[in-house]
């Protein structure tokens, strides 16, 4: 075995050398292309790539395997292009063994952690990091999906920061994983999501929304029993039926029998002033600007369900009919209830409709009665929702607007933006 020095670089020779050339120093137009060139004029097999760039700071990786007749004048040329282009190379010679166990890896399992939050500071990142090194997970890549952060901000309630790692390996407890995830979301101000990296990730097709307190700010309910003069009994009511503590069914019959006599115009007005979630508008625009299906699968009002099939060109709408007759509610409902059950048959059928897989789905609610369904689907999240319903979804949103899910999808800014 020879030695190959190199501006005081001693670099090991072997067979078919395998070398990993690491480049830092500050990043402009050309770095890439002037090393790749030599590489190419020399014939050598690029193993591996990766490069990042933080704050105009370079870091480019090239692992590459090249025969050792011609080892040294590569070395010398990448070298020298370096120091001509004003970075700093540095070399390390790979052993056989080492490679080979490296590409064993790859058939490991594979996930993305999203961490999402108004603002993500270090102390954040230790925590979620610390989990991910427990379970014996390596982190392959770390991406910032949200914009650049401005250190000045008129509000900062609008600021949101979102960070992505890709990881590796075979979690010890998955369980416990998302125990842990749930616990520092609720102490940290942080959203986290833990889902597994495969092909239906990355081929989400359909998205079925809760309607009240998800897609809209309010339960319209409560606002039409606030007219019908049982305001606080239905909230009440209403209340105890999002934590799970009452059957939604008779809960739902109930609240309805106390509107008896309300007039249908009273119906016409709140769906004209229906609050609107935040992000809803962005989120839906660009949902339906990548081909998604959208669906409402609700325990309220098909009367103001339509109202947003028709604003966010919503795809397919499942809520309760009111009965009305001479203009005025008669405190009863017509057809099936849409209880928890059965938002959990309507997705499983919306799916089939759409031919696509239950892994292919996207379920977001705030309610227990949205449980089977976030349970389900492939990607179920649980919105602002309740601590029961937290616990029990594998994925939620707290810190920010409805539009954070397009983070859980691995959606950028920078795509984003430019098409809102």
């Amino acid at each position: 075995m020879q030695k190959l020095c190199i501006f005081g670089q001693r670099i090991a020779m072997t067979k078919h050398e395998i070398v990993l050339m690491s480049i830092t120093g500050e990043d402009k137009p050309g770095v890439t292309s002037s090393l790749t060139e030599i590489l190419s004029k020399h014939n050598a097999t690029i193993l591996d790539i990766g490069q990042a760039n933080i704050h105009q700071s370079l870091s480019l990786g090239i692992l590459f395997r090249l025969d050792p007749v011609m080892q040294g004048n590569i070395l010398k040329d990448l070298l020298f292009k370096s120091y001509e282009l004003g970075v700093q190379a540095k070399f390390t010679p790979i052993e056989r063994e080492d490679y080979d166990r490296w590409v064993s890896r790859q058939g490991k399992e594979s996930y993305v952690i999203t961490v999402l939050g108004q603002k993500i500071e270090a102390n954040q990142l230790a925590h979620v990091t610390k989990v991910i090194a427990e379970q014996g997970l390596n982190i392959d890549t770390i991406k910032r999906l949200t914009g650049r952060i401005p250190l000045d901000s008129e509000d900062d309630s609008q600021n949101r920061s979102c960070i992505e790692f890709s990881v590796r390996g075979t979690p010890q407890n998955v369980n416990l994983i998302h125990e842990k995830f749930v616990t520092l979301s609720g102490a940290l101000d942080i959203d986290i999501s833990f889902q597994k990296d495969n092909i239906y990730r990355r081929n989400r097709r359909l998205i079925c929304f809760d309607m009240d307190s998800t897609l809209i700010k309010t339960e319209v309910i409560d606002e039409l029993a606030e007219r019908a003069g049982a305001g606080e009994e239905v909230r009440a009511i209403t209340e105890a039926a999002m934590r799970g503590e009452i059957d939604f069914s008779e809960s739902f019959k109930k609240r309805v029998s106390l509107l008896e006599g309300l007039d249908e115009s009273v119906l016409q007005e709140i769906a004209e002033n229906l609050p609107i979630m935040d992000g809803a508008d962005r989120l839906m625009h660009i949902l339906k600007k990548c081909g998604y299906k959208i669906a409402i699968l609700s325990g309220g009002f098909t009367f103001f369900g339509k109202y947003l099939k028709k604003r966010f060109g919503v795809d397919y709408l499942y809520a309760n009919e009111l009965e009305i007759k001479d203009g005025k509610l008669t405190g009863k409902h017509l057809g099936d209830i849409v209880d928890g059950n059965r938002k959990a048959e309507l997705l499983k059928f919306l799916a089939q409709v759409e031919n696509i897989e239950l892994d292919q789905v996207i379920a977001v609610g705030d309610g227990a009665n949205d449980l089977p369904m976030l349970n389900i689907a492939g990607l179920g999240i649980a919105f602002h929702a309740k601590p029961k319903v937290k616990e029990n979804a594998r994925q939620s949103i707290s810190s920010i607007g409805l539009d954070g899910v397009l983070y859980f999808l691995g959606f950028r800014d920078k795509h984003i933006n430019e098409d809102f």
